[in-house]
């Protein structure tokens, strides 16, 4: 069986679980204290979970950042506190004359730039307090909570599934929420809607083809089977830029967080590089301080370094 000590790890998350409770799961499993996760899935919601484990914790901030997928399902006519069906009923509105196209055509005004209220019934921290503490206080108290702009790639419907009971396709930017965005859609048809049902299907290059419910970890671990592909190994972890070769002084330079100049910087966008050894082993990640006009090399600053 493949060393677990440094990598990332892929889970298919169960009804029931938080992100927090898969997390604890598989430090117990793997005996490694060191894991987090690349994007909160809440309780009720299933799929994807990417764990980065060891060494790979450090890379969680770049990876957290990718685009997500999901599908799920959403129900007209009813709107609840917390955006989803655990939550208290606080409306419900007629459906008729709502027809499909319609629907359709107000999900898809969601696509774009998107500025969204996050629900009151999450865990974003406003003061230093998470929102859902102070909902479930149920103090009569004023919270300002600053809109973000977030990214709709596509919120497409799918087929429905009963009574104003709808499945959707959804693509996103990391940190949109799901929930919010059907109760907004509930709002702009009218009749309010809430969440049924989440399943994430993907998280930037990570499928949920590939990943493990806990059992089946559990299960693969007590065999000392594989657990490819849901295992990723430390040097093999895409990250969302590109790939610089060094040379042995330049990984001595790196080692010691110098700055190296480097060639072959032609094509790559955005500001950070994944710096490799000459056997291809992954040594740091660095940022892009200045660029050489047109020659293709310049100058690269070490700032995520793995000894």
């Amino acid at each position: 069986m493949e060393e677990l000590r440094h990598g990332v790890l892929l889970v298919d998350k169960e009804p029931g679980w938080t992100s927090h409770d898969v997390v604890q799961k598989a430090r117990r499993l793997l005996r490694e204290k060191k894991i987090g996760h690349c994007g909160t899935l809440d309780p009720a919601a299933t799929g994807l979970l990417v764990l980065t484990i060891g060494r790979a914790t450090r890379l969680t901030r770049f990876l957290i950042r990718a685009p997500k997928v999901y599908e799920g399902s959403l129900k007209l006519g009813i709107t609840t506190d917390t955006y989803d069906a655990e939550g208290k009923v606080l409306r419900e509105a007629s459906t008729a004359g709502l027809t499909p196209g319609r629907v359709a055509e107000e999900m898809a005004g969601f696509e774009g730039a998107y500025l969204q209220q996050p629900p009151m019934y999450s865990a974003k921290k406003v003061q230093g307090v998470r929102l859902y503490e102070i909902a479930r206080r149920g103090e009569d108290v004023e919270v300002e909570v600053e809109p973000k702009e977030v990214q709709v790639y596509e919120f497409q419907p799918l087929a429905w599934t009963g009574p104003d009971s709808l499945g959707f396709r959804l693509a996103c930017s990391s940190g949109t929420y799901a929930r919010s965005l059907v109760h907004d859609l509930g709002n702009r048809l009218g009749c309010g809607a809430h969440l049924s049902s989440l399943r994430r299907l993907s998280v930037g290059p990570f499928k949920l083809e590939s990943a493990l419910t806990l059992d089946a970890l559990a299960d693969r671990l007590g065999r000392e089977e594989s657990l490819a592909p849901a295992w990723l190994p430390f040097d093999a972890i895409p990250l969302p830029f590109g790939e610089i070769t060094t040379d042995s002084t330049q990984e001595q330079r790196i080692a010691n967080g110098q700055n190296v100049l480097v060639r072959d910087l032609e094509g790559h966008e955005g500001d950070w590089v994944k710096l490799l050894n000459r056997r291809r082993q992954f040594i740091a990640v660095g940022t892009i301080i200045e660029k050489i006009g047109s020659t293709g090399m310049g100058l690269v600053q070490p700032k995520v370094v793995f000894r």
